[in-house]
């Protein structure tokens, strides 16, 4: 049997609004397991970098806070630093930045902490034994939780193919330390043949570890000190960096379940998901900037199991027609794969792969529509 993946679409009327609508998809999904009153929940988001306009919208994160709130629990917004360097990589600009993108309590109704500390070292040690990790390393706002409610942006990404409730979990709860543990065998290389020695991904990499050689005026990259935040992969105006996918991405995307595993260990039953199947950008919201969405909005998707609400998300964009204007250059048809026609080299799979194996979840689901 399949999980219930509820399901709403993205169209209001005046006898039924949007908003009404996610109240609605909400009470499909309430606690396997009854929470105590005033327990301290967790709500999972991604606020955006600096000047990305395709995050969650904070109006429809209200709506989800006010009905946390109505169970007679005490919701907060979190989201652990980043590891690049952008306006989230320590606490003092993440909340800045989650504030100017309209995270204001007085918008959303809750207030925010961040999961890993002021320069993301606040961490707890969480026992999985799996086969890459025995230990995986959370932001200790995220454990001391009593409940998490993940609010992920389904999205295309350019290193596990797409990013939702998974990566949300798995990528965006770990600590600084978990962070570089995931990232840590996923380097770049030149070409070459494309680089014109601009020295733009030098100026953006974190860790100093692209340079431009003075011998042939083309960028040099030093994996020893690489920490593959992949920065350098999307800021190269030439395209003349690429990652090394021989055995990298795989392993990757099985990194990110095995965190996954290690932030709902001890929260069984006290779990929601959803994943916001709109704006559906070819890249991460970790940008400053959002690209034209590869299709047309879907819906919003809820769920209390993450493997088969990242595989309905995935299925239902994989059903679109591809947008023309946007960056997807073929694979236009309904049906037709959109993540791996923007990333070839990825099989996006492997991580619903390696979650249902773990016993996350299952990849059989039904697609119920909420009215």
């Amino acid at each position: 049997m399949g999980s219930d993946v509820f399901f709403i679409d993205m169209r209001a009327s005046i006898k039924r609004t949007r908003l009404q609508k996610i109240s609605d998809l909400m009470e499909k999904v309430k606690w396997d397991t009854p929470l105590p009153k005033k327990s301290l929940v967790a709500i999972k988001i991604h606020f955006g970098e600096k000047g990305n306009t395709s995050y969650i919208h904070p109006v429809y994160v209200r709506k989800i806070v006010d009905k946390v709130k109505s169970w007679n629990l005490k919701p907060f917004l979190t989201d652990a630093n980043t590891l690049y360097v952008g306006s989230r990589a320590n606490s003092v600009d993440h909340l800045v930045t989650a504030i100017e993108n309209g995270f204001d309590y007085s918008v959303v109704g809750a207030p925010i902490l961040i999961a890993d500390g002021i320069r993301g070292a606040s961490e707890e040690e969480i026992v999985i034994n799996q086969e890459i990790y025995e230990r995986v390393y959370i932001g200790t706002e995220i454990v001391n939780a009593d409940a998490i409610v993940s609010l992920a942006h389904f999205k295309a990404h350019e290193l596990s193919g797409f990013g939702g409730t998974i990566k949300n979990l798995g990528m965006g709860c770990a600590s600084r330390r978990g962070k570089m543990a995931q990232h840590s065998e996923v380097s770049p290389k030149v070409n070459k043949k494309k680089c014109i020695g601009c020295g733009t991904c030098s100026l953006h990499c974190p860790a100093n570890a692209i340079r431009v050689s003075d011998d042939d005026g083309k960028a040099v990259t030093f994996d020893d000190l690489c920490i593959g935040c992949g920065s350098c992969l999307v800021v190269c105006p030439q395209n003349a960096l690429e990652i090394r996918w021989d055995t990298d991405g795989v392993k990757f995307q099985k990194k990110m379940v095995e965190y996954t595993m290690g932030v709902l260990k001890g929260k069984e039953g006290r779990c929601i998901y959803i994943n916001f199947v709109t704006n559906i950008t070819p890249e991460c919201d970790c940008y400053h900037y959002s690209d034209v969405p590869i299709v047309n909005d879907v819906g919003i998707l809820a769920s209390n199991d993450p493997v088969a609400i990242d595989q309905a998300a995935y299925d239902l964009v994989n059903e679109q027609p591809g947008r023309t204007d946007s960056r997807l250059k073929k694979a236009h048809e309904p049906g037709a794969n959109k993540f791996k026609a923007l990333y070839p080299k990825i099989d996006p799979e492997v991580q619903l792969e390696y979650a249902e194996k773990l016993g996350l979840g299952t990849r059989k689901y039904n697609l119920i529509k909420v009215k």
